[in-house]
């Protein structure tokens, strides 16, 4: 179903409550290297063909089998990264204020991240990891490396924070966006220590206070792990309005491990998948963003929407990130869950097309546009 005329509608009333509003993001922290995959040189520099396609890429790999073989990876730019410093990026971007706290380099600052330390006085905690993201038409491989983030803890936050400054980052803020689980070793010890060391003592907060998580591709973690991690994100449900964010993967990854088969990702699919995650994880809000469209469930309902897919994306890499953004600002301006869900798909839609973070006037016009 289109929602375009209503969120336009509910935009008109509440979009300048953006300006009011405080995020505080954590605690990841990544220098992306986006990257082409050569197939044919012609000549030096960008004279080559690529390898179009995840699949066209694992013939590759696969015809190595039992001899080997020479892959040469073409750099195309350099940028942040992280779930985190995209999403701050993107939530200031859009108009929000924000506090981070993260991975962006020590002693110094690394310069990807200058703009943004300087813009949400951030804390680094350690060294940045690094992401080599090889995108392809019909997707992206990301070759993480991600040892510096051993170092980020609940005791070294503090220590590098303050006890009293953490706390008061955490009380100040309308919206908590703790990301990227799965890169961060001890996610789910500081998620703990944050619901029963800190939240307990917090005072409610006018409008409520808003948590938004996103595992981010836990294949790699064992069943215990994210069955754990889910455990621990229901808890914050005490503590405010509690959002789980999941690409199509992800969903799938904890939809079966819920003990459920397999549905289609088509509308009905999705909705259903949703409905089925909210209740049994006992969790308010559930969103699912395929590459296509996107689907929210909430109370025993739930909404689906197409997305702007586009077929030859600038940028692949953060769109995720940039539709989580804009999902949690809508939902801490008030708007419905259809609204929520055009927002987040037309900042996701924006940003593959122009490889860049929208303004809310930006997104704004793109939704009244879009067809």
């Amino acid at each position: 179903m289109n929602y375009q005329s209503k969120t336009l509608e509910e935009l008109a009333k509440k979009s300048g409550l953006v300006s009011g509003k405080l995020a505080f993001v954590g605690f990841d922290g990544f220098v992306d290297r986006i990257m082409s995959v050569v197939d044919r040189r012609i000549g030096r520099g960008k004279n080559f063909s690529s390898i179009s396609t995840i699949e066209q890429f694992a013939q590759r790999i696969a015809a190595a089998a039992g001899k080997s073989t020479n892959i040469e990876l073409y750099r195309q730019t350099e940028k942040l990264g992280g779930n985190g410093p995209i999403m701050a990026h993107a939530l200031l971007q859009a108009g929000l204020n924000v506090k981070y706290i993260g991975s962006l380099g020590r002693p110094d600052v690394h310069p990807v991240f200058k703009e943004l330390a300087e813009r949400t006085e951030a804390v680094s905690l350690c060294e940045p990891g690094l992401t080599n993201a090889l995108e392809f038409d019909d997707g992206k491989i990301l070759l993480g490396e991600t040892s510096s983030l051993e170092a980020i803890s609940y005791q070294e936050i503090l220590g590098t924070v303050g006890e009293g400054l953490f706390i008061d980052a955490i009380s100040r803020a309308d919206l908590v966006a703790m990301v990227n689980w799965t890169m961060v070793p001890r996610m789910t010890d500081i998620l703990t220590s944050i619901v029963e060391r800190i939240l307990p003592n917090l005072g409610p907060r006018e409008g409520g206070r808003y948590f938004y998580f996103d595992l981010a591709d836990p294949e790699k973690r064992t069943d215990g792990d994210v069955q754990s991690v889910l455990a621990t994100i229901k808890r914050f449900c005490h503590h405010g309005y509690v959002t789980l964010g999941l690409n199509l993967k992800e969903a799938q990854r904890v939809f079966q491990l819920c003990g459920h088969e397999p549905l289609e990702p088509n509308e009905e699919g999705l909705k259903t998948m949703a409905r089925r995650l909210c209740q049994d994880l006992d969790i308010p809000t559930v969103v699912i963003h395929p590459r296509d469209s996107a689907v929210c469930a909430q109370k025993g309902e739930a909404w689906w929407t197409p997305g702007p897919f586009e077929k030859n994306p600038v940028l692949e890499t953060g769109a995720g990130d940039h539709f989580n953004a804009a999902y949690a600002i809508a939902q801490i301006i008030g708007l419905s869950p259809p609204a929520c869900l055009t927002m987040a798909v037309t900042a996701s839609g924006f940003y593959v097309r122009n490889g860049r973070s929208p303004s809310l006037f930006e997104i704004e016009n793109f939704i009244r546009n879009y067809q």
